[in-house]
Protein backbone atom coordinates (compact mmCIF):
# COMPACT_ATOMS: atom_id res chain seq x y z
CA UNK A 1 0.00 0.00 0.00
CA UNK A 2 1.86 3.16 -0.90
CA UNK A 3 1.77 6.35 1.56
CA UNK A 4 -0.01 9.36 0.10
CA UNK A 5 2.88 11.84 0.99
CA UNK A 6 6.39 11.88 1.30
CA UNK A 7 5.80 13.92 4.29
CA UNK A 8 3.97 12.34 7.38
CA UNK A 9 3.08 14.75 9.95
CA UNK A 10 2.32 13.33 13.87
CA UNK A 11 0.17 15.78 15.53
CA UNK A 12 1.00 16.13 19.20
CA UNK A 13 -0.21 18.62 21.70
CA UNK A 14 2.43 18.38 23.91
CA UNK A 15 4.64 20.11 21.44
CA UNK A 16 1.95 22.60 19.46
CA UNK A 17 2.80 25.61 21.22
CA UNK A 18 -0.73 25.98 22.82
CA UNK A 19 -2.42 25.78 19.25
CA UNK A 20 -5.55 23.66 18.88
CA UNK A 21 -4.39 20.69 16.62
CA UNK A 22 -7.81 21.21 14.30
CA UNK A 23 -6.30 24.34 13.06
CA UNK A 24 -2.61 22.74 13.67
CA UNK A 25 -3.76 20.49 10.98
CA UNK A 26 -5.46 22.67 8.46
CA UNK A 27 -1.65 24.53 8.41
CA UNK A 28 -0.38 21.03 8.18
CA UNK A 29 -3.44 20.00 5.26
CA UNK A 30 -2.71 23.58 3.39
CA UNK A 31 1.04 23.09 3.18
CA UNK A 32 0.45 19.78 1.13
CA UNK A 33 0.69 16.89 3.72
CA UNK A 34 -1.63 14.02 3.35
CA UNK A 35 -0.75 11.73 5.69
CA UNK A 36 -1.11 12.78 9.43
CA UNK A 37 -1.05 10.92 12.77
CA UNK A 38 -2.90 11.72 16.15
CA UNK A 39 -0.32 11.25 19.03
CA UNK A 40 -1.80 11.70 22.85
CA UNK A 41 -0.83 9.69 25.42
CA UNK A 42 -2.37 11.94 28.28
CA UNK A 43 -5.93 12.94 27.24
CA UNK A 44 -8.81 10.71 28.45
CA UNK A 45 -10.70 9.62 26.13
CA UNK A 46 -13.80 11.44 26.40
CA UNK A 47 -12.01 14.16 25.29
CA UNK A 48 -9.57 12.14 22.68
CA UNK A 49 -12.79 10.79 20.41
CA UNK A 50 -14.61 13.62 19.84
CA UNK A 51 -10.71 15.64 18.68
CA UNK A 52 -9.71 12.16 16.64
CA UNK A 53 -12.78 12.96 14.90
CA UNK A 54 -12.52 16.03 14.22
CA UNK A 55 -9.51 15.68 12.87
CA UNK A 56 -10.53 12.49 10.69
CA UNK A 57 -13.30 14.82 9.23
CA UNK A 58 -10.46 17.32 7.92
CA UNK A 59 -8.71 14.28 6.58
CA UNK A 60 -11.12 12.73 4.67
CA UNK A 61 -12.22 16.32 3.01
CA UNK A 62 -8.71 16.76 2.04
CA UNK A 63 -8.11 13.55 0.92
CA UNK A 64 -5.75 12.94 3.56
CA UNK A 65 -4.59 9.50 5.38
CA UNK A 66 -5.54 9.69 9.12
CA UNK A 67 -3.22 7.51 11.54
CA UNK A 68 -4.13 6.89 15.66
CA UNK A 69 -1.34 6.22 17.52
CA UNK A 70 -1.06 2.97 19.61
CA UNK A 71 -4.47 2.64 20.41
CA UNK A 72 -7.01 0.36 18.30
CA UNK A 73 -10.21 1.54 20.06
CA UNK A 74 -9.55 4.90 19.15
CA UNK A 75 -9.12 4.59 15.82
CA UNK A 76 -11.99 1.92 15.37
CA UNK A 77 -14.20 4.21 17.17
CA UNK A 78 -12.89 7.65 15.03
CA UNK A 79 -13.18 5.64 11.83
CA UNK A 80 -9.55 6.29 11.39
CA UNK A 81 -7.99 5.05 8.05
CA UNK A 82 -5.05 3.39 10.64
CA UNK A 83 -3.26 2.63 13.50
CA UNK A 84 0.45 2.98 14.28
CA UNK A 85 1.90 0.79 17.20
CA UNK A 86 5.52 0.98 18.96
CA UNK A 87 7.43 -1.95 19.90
CA UNK A 88 5.87 -1.83 23.22
CA UNK A 89 2.44 -1.17 21.92
CA UNK A 90 -0.59 -3.88 21.31
CA UNK A 91 1.51 -6.37 18.82
CA UNK A 92 1.03 -5.91 15.26
CA UNK A 93 -0.55 -9.16 14.65
CA UNK A 94 -3.16 -8.37 17.49
CA UNK A 95 -3.53 -5.29 15.96
CA UNK A 96 -4.14 -6.20 12.58
CA UNK A 97 -6.82 -8.78 13.60
CA UNK A 98 -8.91 -6.04 15.71
CA UNK A 99 -8.46 -3.39 12.47
CA UNK A 100 -11.29 -3.25 9.96
CA UNK A 101 -10.03 -4.82 5.98
CA UNK A 102 -8.27 -2.05 4.15
CA UNK A 103 -6.73 0.10 7.07
CA UNK A 104 -3.64 1.00 7.60
CA UNK A 105 -0.93 -0.41 10.13
CA UNK A 106 1.73 1.10 10.58
CA UNK A 107 5.16 -0.42 13.12
CA UNK A 108 8.04 1.58 14.78
CA UNK A 109 11.44 -0.38 14.47
CA UNK A 110 14.64 0.31 15.59
CA UNK A 111 16.85 -2.45 14.11
CA UNK A 112 16.69 -4.48 11.29
CA UNK A 113 15.50 -7.75 13.03
CA UNK A 114 12.21 -5.45 14.30
CA UNK A 115 12.10 -4.00 10.86
CA UNK A 116 11.49 -7.96 9.74
CA UNK A 117 9.28 -9.06 12.25
CA UNK A 118 6.60 -5.99 11.65
CA UNK A 119 7.13 -6.62 7.71
CA UNK A 120 5.85 -10.59 8.77
CA UNK A 121 3.43 -8.90 10.81
CA UNK A 122 1.77 -7.42 7.64
CA UNK A 123 2.62 -4.08 8.41
CA UNK A 124 1.94 -1.76 5.85
CA UNK A 125 4.68 0.42 6.34
CA UNK A 126 7.90 0.25 8.76
CA UNK A 127 8.80 3.38 10.54
CA UNK A 128 12.91 3.16 11.56
CA UNK A 129 14.17 5.55 14.11
CA UNK A 130 15.42 7.69 15.82
CA UNK A 131 17.51 8.90 12.91
CA UNK A 132 19.05 11.81 14.86
CA UNK A 133 18.89 12.80 18.38
CA UNK A 134 15.24 13.98 19.49
CA UNK A 135 13.65 15.80 22.24
CA UNK A 136 9.40 15.22 21.22
CA UNK A 137 10.15 11.19 22.71
CA UNK A 138 11.95 10.78 25.84
CA UNK A 139 14.24 6.83 25.80
CA UNK A 140 14.76 7.02 22.04
CA UNK A 141 17.03 4.57 20.52
CA UNK A 142 19.82 6.21 18.11
CA UNK A 143 19.86 4.11 15.01
CA UNK A 144 20.74 6.70 12.11
CA UNK A 145 20.03 6.39 8.45
CA UNK A 146 22.77 3.44 8.16
CA UNK A 147 19.87 1.68 9.81
CA UNK A 148 17.35 2.70 6.93
CA UNK A 149 20.64 1.45 4.26
CA UNK A 150 20.78 -1.67 5.83
CA UNK A 151 16.85 -2.35 5.89
CA UNK A 152 15.72 -1.18 2.64
CA UNK A 153 16.92 -4.11 0.32
CA UNK A 154 14.98 -6.38 2.64
CA UNK A 155 11.82 -4.60 3.44
CA UNK A 156 9.48 -4.70 0.32
CA UNK A 157 6.92 -2.00 2.08
CA UNK A 158 7.25 1.85 2.98
CA UNK A 159 9.90 2.89 5.00
CA UNK A 160 9.31 5.57 6.99
CA UNK A 161 12.34 7.72 9.00
CA UNK A 162 11.73 8.93 12.09
CA UNK A 163 13.68 11.11 14.98
CA UNK A 164 14.85 14.13 14.97
CA UNK A 165 14.31 15.09 11.26
CA UNK A 166 14.51 18.74 10.26
CA UNK A 167 14.91 20.49 6.86
CA UNK A 168 18.50 20.70 7.13
CA UNK A 169 18.76 16.85 7.39
CA UNK A 170 15.73 15.09 5.31
CA UNK A 171 17.44 15.17 2.02
CA UNK A 172 20.28 12.30 4.05
CA UNK A 173 17.03 9.90 5.29
CA UNK A 174 15.87 10.58 1.76
CA UNK A 175 19.00 9.50 0.29
CA UNK A 176 19.34 6.84 2.58
CA UNK A 177 16.43 5.18 1.41
CA UNK A 178 13.48 6.77 3.30
CA UNK A 179 10.37 6.79 1.09
CA UNK A 180 8.78 9.26 3.95
CA UNK A 181 9.89 10.85 6.81
CA UNK A 182 7.69 11.28 10.20
CA UNK A 183 7.93 14.88 11.72
CA UNK A 184 6.64 15.86 15.06
CA UNK A 185 8.06 19.57 16.87
CA UNK A 186 9.69 20.17 13.00
CA UNK A 187 6.38 21.24 11.89
CA UNK A 188 3.94 21.48 15.01
CA UNK A 189 6.33 23.21 16.96
CA UNK A 190 7.06 25.97 14.09
CA UNK A 191 6.05 29.16 13.76
CA UNK A 192 4.49 28.88 10.89
CA UNK A 193 3.13 25.28 10.44
CA UNK A 194 1.79 25.39 6.71
CA UNK A 195 5.06 27.08 5.25
CA UNK A 196 7.37 24.69 7.19
CA UNK A 197 5.29 21.74 6.02
CA UNK A 198 5.62 23.15 2.38
CA UNK A 199 9.44 23.31 3.00
CA UNK A 200 9.73 20.05 3.54
CA UNK A 201 7.84 18.40 0.83
CA UNK A 202 9.99 21.02 -1.33
CA UNK A 203 12.99 19.18 0.15
CA UNK A 204 12.38 15.79 0.09
CA UNK A 205 11.63 16.29 -3.73
CA UNK A 206 14.72 18.20 -4.32
CA UNK A 207 16.72 15.41 -2.31
CA UNK A 208 14.63 12.54 -4.52
CA UNK A 209 15.52 14.36 -7.72
CA UNK A 210 19.42 14.32 -6.65
CA UNK A 211 19.03 10.43 -7.02
CA UNK A 212 19.67 7.80 -3.87
CA UNK A 213 22.79 7.67 -2.04
CA UNK A 214 25.27 4.63 -2.04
Amino acid sequence: MPLPSPLYVILDREVARGRALPELLDAVLAGGCRLVQLRDKTLPMAELLPLARALQVRCRAAGARFIVNDRADLALAADADGLHVGQDDLPAPAARRLLRPGMTLGVSTHDAAQACQALADGADYVAVGSMFPTGSKTGFQLVGPALLRQVRSLISVPLVAIGGITEANVGEVIRAGADAVAVISAVCAARDPGAATARFIEAIARARAGGPHR
